[in-house]
């Protein structure tokens, strides 16, 4: 069965590689949620991160680790299940322009971390507070809305989405990206719900999409279930009121 890895308790940089799993209806065993009794836990983890034998490691989780193959980089693993989940389509410029896609998702994604941690991930929120407020305003004014008018057109001239219900980033059927999307906004929502909302309004395909994608039958069944962990002050995406405005 193919492996997740990524720190248990949060939903992090995992949360992209787990929503593809589960839209497809593939099992996986999300290693270090396990019982150390079974083999399973952050240990089993670290043994493969930290393998004296492992001829390429993976810099950091999350990885994936399906046979003999061992995968990182959330944007790589998703590029590698993609065809094998059947959320990509079968053109290689279509799939090339996927993983374009998410690669700048992965760039929000740091940028939003860098929000609450930005001089250094070894200090606490407390020690960069004054940084982090200058960070965030400039995110605010700058940085929020070009990623989020970016999706926006893409999803504007993705011509299937003329009408749809759900508009999709690449052709008329969910890919990998769509579900990345969502779970950024998602994110945002939690982190920056005023700033957010804002951008939001200006930006209706985005919306649709991040409306309509719980609506999914597996997305939703997993959405509602204990695997969907809540967004907390851990991980990538964090409230802090005195950033949002």
């Amino acid at each position: 069965m193919l492996e997740l890895h990524y720190w248990p308790g949060i939903q992090g940089r995992g949360e992209f590689v787990r929503l593809a799993l589960e839209a497809a209806g593939t099992p996986y065993l999300d290693v270090a949620r396990g019982l150390h009794e079974q083999g399973q836990g952050i240990p089993a983890m670290l043994g493969v991160l930290e393998s004296p034998v492992l001829a390429r490691p993976p810099f950091a989780c999350p990885f994936i680790v399906d046979g003999r193959r061992v995968i990182g980089q959330t944007a790589l693993i998703l590029l590698y299940l993609g065809p094998r989940l059947g959320l990509v389509p079968a053109g290689e410029m279509d799939r090339l322009w996927i993983h374009q896609v998410q690669l700048t998702i992965a760039d929000m994604v740091a940028e939003v971390h860098d929000l609450h941690h930005p001089v250094a991930s070894s200090l606490y929120y407390e020690d960069q507070k004054a940084e982090a407020l200058r960070r965030a305003e400039d995110f605010r004014k700058n940085r929020l809305g070009k990623f989020i008018g970016w999706f926006e057109t893409l999803l504007d001239r993705n011509p299937p989405n003329d009408g749809a219900e759900l508009p999709h980033l690449v052709g008329a059927r969910l890919s990998y990206a769509d579900l990345s999307l969502f779970q950024l906004v998602d994110g945002l929502l939690y982190a920056l719900p005023k700033a957010t909302r804002r951008v939001l309004r200006r930006a209706p395909f985005v919306s649709a999409l991040h409306e309509r994608i719980p609506a999914h039958r597996r997305v939703a069944a997993y959405l509602a279930s204990e695997r969907r962990l809540p967004f907390n002050e851990e991980g990538i995406f964090r409230h802090y009121p005195e950033l949002d405005g």
